[in-house]
């Protein structure tokens, strides 16, 4: 019997490549479809179908928007629930960073507006104790 977990569930709405990516351009400041369509290389209707996705699940809200002398368009926001997966790809990022750049340096970084520090996802318990990136000292309980 396979094991119910949050992370399978999570998975089921965002574990899929061109979710993943459409959030990395909503992060970005993209929220047009024209525009997320050129950065992700996105077929038109698996695009269609995500970010209908993301919407439904409540990843995504979509806006009204209107240029002048146009038809009104829809453009996509990130909600509360959204916006808390910044962490998640800050995380693959910097895993990828790590392992995939190879000679060149990574594409993008991650900068604390306020001081221009670095950003990095790290492991922290609520008592505020650092863990190691691999994970090492985590104790996993079921509940219940």
């Amino acid at each position: 019997m396979a094991r119910e977990c949050s992370v399978a569930r999570s998975l089921e709405i965002v574990g899929e490549r061109w979710s993943l990516l459409v959030l990395r351009e909503v992060f970005l400041g993209v929220h047009r479809f024209d525009r997320i369509r050129a950065a992700t290389g996105a077929p038109r209707a698996v695009l269609v179908r995500r970010l209908d996705a993301l919407v439904a699940h409540g990843v995504l809200r979509r806006d009204d928007y209107r240029d002048t002398g146009a038809r009104t368009r829809q453009e996509y926001r990130l909600t509360e629930a959204g916006r808390e997966l910044q962490p998640v790809l800050t995380a693959l990022m910097q895993w990828g960073d790590r392992h995939l750049t190879g000679p060149d340096s990574p594409p993008l970084r991650l900068l604390h507006a306020d001081c221009g520090s670095p950003v990095r996802a790290e492991l922290r318990c609520a008592r505020g104790h650092r863990l190691d990136d691999t994970g090492r000292g985590l104790d996993a309980r079921p509940t219940g």
